[in-house]
């Protein structure tokens, strides 16, 4: 189950961004970041390396 982000509790800081293994999330308005669920491999390391814990399974 692919993983997404509570934006509501992003700070856009890009951490899940940068240890993203296949590069399926992006940056948006105000820094904050999503993921494109449909090309997450659910490998889980965005939601390991969080500092804000905002990312989980859907």
């Amino acid at each position: 189950m692919p993983r997404r982000i509570i934006k509501s509790d992003c700070v856009g800081c890009g951490t899940c961004q940068r240890v993203c293994i296949i590069g399926c999330i992006t940056e948006e308005k105000a820094r904050k970041r999503t993921i494109n669920e449909s090309a997450c491999v659910d490998c889980g390391a965005c939601e390991l390396a969080c500092p804000e814990k905002c990312i989980s399974q859907k």
